[in-house]
C-alpha cells in the first residue's frame, strides 16, 4: 500500500506553520482547479489530493494524529487501545510482522486492512467520499461615488450566473465584501467556495472623500470675503445656504454636520462636509476701479 505524503503533496516541509499551510493550499488550489483545467483528469485528481492533504494538514488535531500515524492517522487511537488490550492480554506490544523498536508503516497497513477492510486505502484513492469546498472567486466592481452613496443594486455576471447583489451606502474604496457559497461549487457534495468582490470608487464630482466626510473647495469672491454675505453651495444630496462672515480669509474652513458620506451599514448616520474657501482676486480691473483701490490703500 503506497504512503501518500500530504507535506510533499503540498511542496512543504514536515516542521511548516498553519499560514503556510494555507498559502500553499490557495496556490495550488488555484493551478489545479478543475475550472481552470476543463476535462484535464490529470489535473482534477492532482486537486483532489491537494484538497485531502489540506483538509488533515489544516486542521492542528488532525495534523497531529497524521504526524503520528501516517496513513491511518483516522483511526491510530483505536489501534493504540488495541495494542493497549493485546499487551494486557500477554499478546505482546505490536502486530505480528513489525520488527526493531516502534510501529512501521507496514505494521499500520496490515492491522488497519484486517480491522477496517482497507477503509484507509479507499480514503486516499482519488479521494472518494471526502467533500472538497469549492474554489473561492475573486472580482472587482468599478463604481463611482454618487452609486456608493446610497444602497446599491447590482447585477453580476459569475461563472456564466446572474448574481444580484446590493452594494451598502457608504462602502469604501478597495473594500472588499464576501458572498457566502457564491464560488465555484464544491466537490463530492462539498460545499461552494465564496465570492469575494473588491470595490473600485471613482468619482467625477467636486466632491473629495475621506473616510466618511466629504471636501469641497468653494470659490469666494473679494468683496462677500471681506464684507460677508450669503452663498449657495452644493452638498452631495442638495444645495444649503452658507453665512460668509466678513473678513473671511482664503483657507478657512467650515464644518456641515452630517452632510458628508453615509457610514457603512450604520443606516441614518453620515460624516460631515468640510467646505475650504479660496478667496478669488478680481481681474480686468477697469480705472475706476483701480482708482478706488488706490484710495482703500491709502485709507489703510
Amino acid at each position: 500500500m503506497d504512503f501518500i505524503d500530504y507535506y510533499k503533496t503540498l511542496g512543504l516541509a514536515k516542521t511548516v506553520s498553519p499560514d503556510e499551510i494555507k498559502k500553499a493550499y490557495r496556490k495550488l488550489a488555484r493551478k489545479y482547479h478543475p475550472d481552470v483545467n476543463p476535462d484535464d483528469k490529470g489535473s482534477e485528481r492532482k486537486f483532489k489530493e491537494i484538497n485531502e492533504a489540506n483538509e488533515v494538514l489544516s486542521n492542528p488535531d488532525n495534523r497531529a494524529k497524521y504526524d503520528k500515524y501516517g496513513k491511518d492517522w483516522k483511526h491510530g487511537q483505536k489501534y493504540d487501545s488495541q495494542q493497549h488490550r493485546r499487551s494486557s492480554q500477554g499478546q505482546g506490544g505490536r502486530p505480528q510482522g513489525s520488527s526493531g523498536q516502534g510501529y512501521t508503516e507496514s505494521d499500520f497497513s496490515e492491522y488497519f486492512e484486517s480491522m477496517f477492510g482497507g477503509a484507509g486505502s479507499s480514503f486516499r484513492q482519488g479521494g472518494r467520499g471526502v467533500k472538497y469546498k469549492g474554489q473561492d472567486l475573486n472580482a472587482e466592481l468599478n463604481l463611482n461615488l454618487r452609486d456608493a452613496y446610497k444602497d446599491f443594486p447590482q447585477v453580476l455576471d459569475v461563472n456564466g450566473n446572474k448574481l444580484r447583489v446590493t452594494i451598502a451606502a457608504g462602502i469604501e474604496n478597495g473594500q472588499t465584501i464576501k458572498i457566502p457559497g457564491k464560488g465555484s461549487p464544491g466537490a463530492n457534495g462539498g460545499p461552494n467556495g465564496d465570492l469575494y468582490i473588491k470595490i473600485n470608487l471613482t468619482s467625477d464630482t467636486e466632491f473629495h472623500r475621506m473616510g466618511n466626510n466629504l471636501h469641497k473647495k468653494v470659490d469666494l469672491d473679494l468683496y462677500t470675503a471681506l464684507l460677508g454675505g450669503e452663498l449657495v453651495t452644493d452638498t452631495f444630496d442638495g444645495k444649503v445656504k452658507l453665512k460668509i462672515k466678513p473678513e473671511t480669509q482664503s483657507g478657512i474652513k467650515v464644518k456641515l454636520k452630517e452632510k458628508g458620506f453615509p457610514i457603512y451599514k450604520k443606516k441614518g448616520e453620515y460624516g460631515d462636509l468640510i467646505i475650504t474657501f479660496a478667496v478669488q482676486l478680481p481681474e480686468n480691473l477697469t480705472e475706476k476701479e483701480k482708482i478706488l483701490f488706490e484710495e482703500l490703500k491709502n485709507l489703510r
